[in-house]
């Protein structure tokens, strides 16, 4: 089990909103979000209603104002709790290219930059083998996310990208 709660005001303040479960639409119960408490689990909150928009990672945690999170701004829509297995294993494949063509990388740790450690800069597509990971815009994990499971992903917008820039990734645990 999980819980979230999302604040209206920074330093978790004003109206809040409790979350234990996926919600398509919280936006109604809030006028905005400045703060959010992660009491348990880890979850991806959207900027829109159905999973939609901008997405941010969170794990357990206290995050004061939207930038704690990476926020674009005070608006949030949606949520999703993230299911990790306990003892969860890591590997991850991706390709310089789409469809699983090109070049093939693998890895089992976390990767702060691409470019450094891989030489490319550019993620086309991805087969997520064992655990959840999250993908960042930018080095040293920074930058819009993208939540990456089990699964494979012929192309960018499989994960929710517009373009094929992943520069960071790391594991998701609890």
């Amino acid at each position: 089990m999980g819980k979230i709660i999302f604040y209206e005001d920074k330093n978790f303040q004003g109206r809040h909103y409790e979350c234990d479960s996926d919600c398509s639409d919280f936006h109604t119960y809030l006028s905005r979000c400045n703060s959010i408490r992660v009491e348990s689990g880890a979850w991806v909150v959207y900027e829109r209603p159905n999973y939609q928009g901008s997405q941010y990672v969170l794990t357990h945690g206290e995050y004061p104002d939207y930038q704690r999170w990476m926020g674009l701004g005070d608006r949030l829509s949606s949520c999703k709790m993230v299911h990790i297995a306990s003892g969860s294993q890591y590997k991850i494949q991706f390709y310089d290219k789409g469809d699983f063509a090109g070049q093939v990388y693998e890895a089992t740790d976390d990767c702060p930059s691409v470019p450094e450690r891989f030489r490319t800069h550019e993620v086309h597509s991805c087969k997520v083998l064992e655990g959840v990971w999250v993908f960042y815009e930018h080095p040293n994990y920074r930058g819009r996310q993208y939540l990456v499971e089990r699964g494979e992903y012929r192309k960018p917008m499989d994960w929710g990208a517009v373009c094929p820039t992943i520069q960071s990734f790391r594991r998701l645990t609890e």
